[in-house]
């Protein structure tokens, strides 16, 4: 892989910034991480905003039973959904913190497609944690992240 990788997002449920200022860096010094779902790292100039751990919710609060594959994709809608309340989209996201309970290789593959399919090959960074629990009984992923409201370019905000 390149080592700046400068590509626009192609993904059809991406919500692309106006101009995707972001730098994606693989160095070839690493490994590839892109069949995980991740970079190694990302910057982009503009204010930072941060998105808290989202989850299968329902409208109370509450998780939704449903296997991992399930959550994995309610959770990616909120995040999606959290995004466009501040007026920003998946195109804008640099960093993921993602949280998998009885972390598997399974749910990795799992993960690493859903993040594909959202993300396209602009893949943000991301930590990825096994852990045994999380907040709330049911729960078997979280993601947060960091995005990035783009710098004034040419007298215009960018959103």
């Amino acid at each position: 892989m390149s080592q700046n990788h400068h590509d626009a997002p192609a993904t059809p449920t991406d919500h692309t910034a106006p101009t995707d200022q972001r730098v994606i860096t693989n160095p070839g010094t690493l490994h590839d991480p892109t069949p995980f779902g991740y970079s190694h790292a990302v910057s982009a100039p503009g204010e930072l905003v941060f998105i808290g751990g989202q989850y299968a919710s329902d409208a109370t609060g509450a998780p939704v039973p449903g296997d991992f594959a399930a959550q994995v994709e309610l959770s990616l809608t909120h995040l999606r959904l959290a995004l466009e309340g501040v007026g920003l989209g998946l195109a804008h996201v640099v960093r993921l913190g993602s949280y998998i309970v009885e972390h598997d290789l399974a749910k990795l593959e799992v993960l690493g497609k859903a993040l594909h399919a959202n993300f396209g090959e602009r893949l943000p960074a991301q930590t990825l944690s096994g852990v045994a629990a999380l907040a709330l009984p049911g729960m078997l992923f979280e993601i947060d992240a960091v995005a990035v409201r783009p710098a004034e370019r040419e007298g215009i905000r960018g959103v």
